[in-house]
């Protein structure tokens, strides 16, 4: 399946952010302090590694756009594999749907915590949190007679998975803060293994 129009355009966003320098004029944003009293951001991880917020540094306007980017891409993760979770047939694909919702719920609250509140790294990630995702194919998906939910679920989420990973990818290449470099890193190589498991084309 084709690559996603929104999956081009932020691709090409990440790499003339790189060009052009911070898009942010107040400079870098610090990112904030988990929120008091919690502890999930500390411990949550990508695979077998910690993503915690707790040192993450300063962040670029091209950090921001990413991980504000990956946040709603990953919240439509998780609205594809709910929304067929009661209607899949194959073990092995329920397991694989389970482990990739487990994954991202983990990565939701590390980039949540590493993003800016306040200031102009802020509005950059509330503009940039929105659009994701393709309706048409949650909709499909939604609306799939039984016999044909697996394999829905498979090219929906192979498409899915295959865009996060071009962000990523993009992402390394250009991305400022190394710890979110890291983490675009981990979001590669674990969506291309997805994609396999599913039987797409990484």
């Amino acid at each position: 399946m084709p690559r996603t129009p929104l999956v081009a355009v932020l691709a090409a966003l990440l790499l003339t952010s790189a060009c052009a320098g911070s898009p942010d004029p107040g400079g870098p944003q610090p990112a904030p302090a988990p929120p008091a009293g919690s502890t999930a951001v500390g411990s949550a991880s990508v695979g077998s590694a910690s993503v915690g917020s707790a040192s993450v540094g300063e962040l670029s306007g091209i950090d921001v756009v990413f991980l504000s980017t990956m946040v709603g891409h990953s919240e439509r993760t998780l609205q594809i594999v709910r929304s067929s979770r009661d209607r899949v047939r194959d073990d092995a694909l329920r397991t694989l749907a389970a482990a990739i919702e487990a994954t991202e719920v983990d990565e939701l609250v590390a980039m949540r915590g590493w993003l800016p509140t306040t200031g102009p790294g802020a509005s950059a990630a509330a503009h940039h949190h929105e659009g994701h995702g393709d309706d048409a194919a949650l909709d499909r998906l939604r609306n799939a007679p039984a016999p044909d939910v697996d394999r829905v679920l498979r090219e929906v989420l192979a498409d899915h998975q295959r865009s996060a990973a071009d962000l990523a990818r993009a992402q390394v290449g250009v991305g400022r803060n190394e710890r979110v470099r890291d983490l675009a890193r981990r979001i590669e190589q674990s969506r291309t293994a997805e994609v396999e498991l599913l039987g797409g084309t990484p």
